[in-house]
């Protein structure tokens, strides 16, 4: 089947303005948006320029805003899009570098800002530090972020507020600050309290939407607020 596939471009070297671009490519039902893509790249213009890795849904560099929705363009079938038109554009809210490029600086530093790392100063055991069922099935859902940054760069909060740590950044410091084998849970909670963190989260519950792993972004959110009013 043929589809029209509309590209939001940006070639700072050529244009100060972004622009849009057509092309019409030739695509079965089954295959991916990353495989339009690529195939454009390949066959009409190879100065496209965006992110992939893995191609899988595990890496999350390949993330776009697609028909209006921040997605995986690796786990987007183009049988899951209305009609034959195509409109893929860069992530919102974040300085556009080239075409679908984003700069992601500033997502990553906002990772950092919550510790995104076990801290346990107890003497390490021999093999691992184990944990009861119950107690990982507290994070577990957590643990299936893959840093995509499709949650934060569709959070109206993180548009409007660029020191917000926004979403992605509020899951992770989740996953440790429930994590029960981790010792740094008020250090966590100060960093995550305040201006730039929880309380900036107003449940529009466009993370959610936005997430390809499916996780209830803005539930994790609230047990955070639940668990700094409850030490306060």
């Amino acid at each position: 089947m043929e589809y029209s596939v509309v590209i939001l471009r940006f070639v700072p070297e050529k244009n100060p303005a972004p622009f849009h671009e057509e092309f019409t490519v030739e695509a079965a039902p089954h295959e991916r948006v990353l495989d339009v893509l690529l195939r454009i790249k390949a066959e009409q213009d190879s100065s496209l320029a965006l992110r992939k890795s893995c191609g899988h849904g595990v890496c999350g560099s390949d993330a776009m805003l697609i028909n209006g929705e921040n997605r995986l363009a690796c786990s987007t079938l183009v049988r899951d899009l209305k009609g034959r038109r195509i409109r893929v554009e860069p992530m919102p809210g974040a300085k556009v570098l080239r075409d679908l490029v984003i700069d992601t600086d500033v997502f990553w530093e906002k990772y950092q800002d919550v510790m995104p790392y076990l801290v346990n100063d107890d003497p390490p055991p021999d093999r691992e530090r184990l944990q009861s069922p119950a107690e990982h099935e507290l994070i577990e859902e957590s643990t299936r972020c893959i840093l995509c940054g499709a949650c934060t760069h569709a959070c109206p909060t993180s548009w409007a507020n660029p020191g917000y740590l926004g979403p992605a950044a509020l899951l992770k410091a989740y996953r440790f600050i429930f994590d029960s084998r981790d010792q740094a849970t008020g250090q966590r909670l100060e960093r995550v309290d305040g201006d730039r963190g929880i309380w900036e989260c107003y449940t529009a519950y466009n993370c959610v939407e936005a997430c390809p792993k499916e996780i209830d972004i803005t539930w994790h959110i609230t047990r955070l607020k639940k668990a700094v009013l409850g030490r306060s």
